[in-house]
């Protein structure tokens, strides 16, 4: 039996249920939803212990806004040896997130600057609604990425662009930002959090093996050696197959009991 509970989180999160969706509130709307270090470890600590029962996770943000980053007054009297423990706690925190036992759709809308969209990032699916906006703003404040950020959206994006963002302070709004890879869905204003609800059902409705052979297997193939990637996904695959969830699910295709997969309209 599954003894997980719900989570101890800080004031500045708030957990609540949907079903078989989770949904993960970044809740300090006077300050933009700026992360400080109790937030970052409460997503840390909740995701490495999802409650039981959820399938899938959005994360969202209260107010106006998903992110306007790193709270820069949460940092500002740390020396170099406090910082780079600080940003290996944020590691920590957001590949919990990435590498959680569940899938996670994050919502944005407003600011998706700096830390948030180090945030943003390490969820699996992105939807933003008309009013996002992205910024890595680190150059002009004299600092750099530390939760990842500079690992992970230059795998989204490309290298060259996260420079000039850096280097110019350059923002995408929400068209261009869907439309470089900072999110896989554009919505209208306001829509952001439904929509993502919306893939969060149809995530968690998923096969649970399938899901997790997505979230674990998937990015370490695509980085490591080729044969290696080769076996792991024989591995996975046989494994997903020969769990009683996928023998149902191909009879059922095979008996014309479920759906077949149509052009989009």
């Amino acid at each position: 039996m599954d003894h997980r509970h719900e989570p101890s989180l800080p004031p500045t999160l708030r957990f609540e249920r949907d079903g078989e969706v989770g949904v993960l509130t970044l809740a300090r709307p006077a300050k933009r939803n700026a992360l400080d270090d109790a937030m970052v470890g409460g997503i840390g600590a909740f995701f490495a212990c999802v409650p039981a029962g959820v399938r899938a996770v959005v994360v969202c943000g209260d107010g106006d806004h998903f992110s306007a980053g790193l709270d820069l007054s949460d940092v500002i009297e740390r020396d170099a040896v406090d910082g780079i423990a600080h940003s290996m706690a944020w590691h920590r925190a957001f590949e919990a997130l990435e590498y959680s036992t569940v899938p996670v759709v994050a919502a944005l809308h407003g600011a998706v600057v700096g830390g948030g969209l180090e945030l943003a990032s390490a969820a699996h699916v992105r939807v933003a609604d008309a009013t996002a906006f992205y910024a890595l703003p680190e150059g002009s404040r004299g600092i750099f990425l530390g939760g990842g950020g500079s690992v992970r959206i230059p795998r989204m994006i490309g290298t060259a662009r996260v420079i000039d963002m850096m280097l110019t302070g350059r923002v995408y709004d929400a068209e261009a930002g869907e439309h470089i890879g900072l999110a896989q869905y554009l919505v209208p204003a306001g829509q952001a959090r439904t929509k993502a609800l919306e893939l969060a059902r149809r995530i968690a409705a998923n096969a649970p093996m399938s899901n997790f052979a997505v979230l674990h297997a998937l990015p370490r193939n695509g980085e490591g050696a080729r044969a290696a990637g080769y076996l792991n996904e024989a591995l996975i695959s046989s494994i997903a197959l020969n769990t009683p969830e996928a023998k149902a699910r191909v009879a059922a295709f095979l008996e014309k009991r479920a759906a077949k997969v149509e052009a989009p309209t």
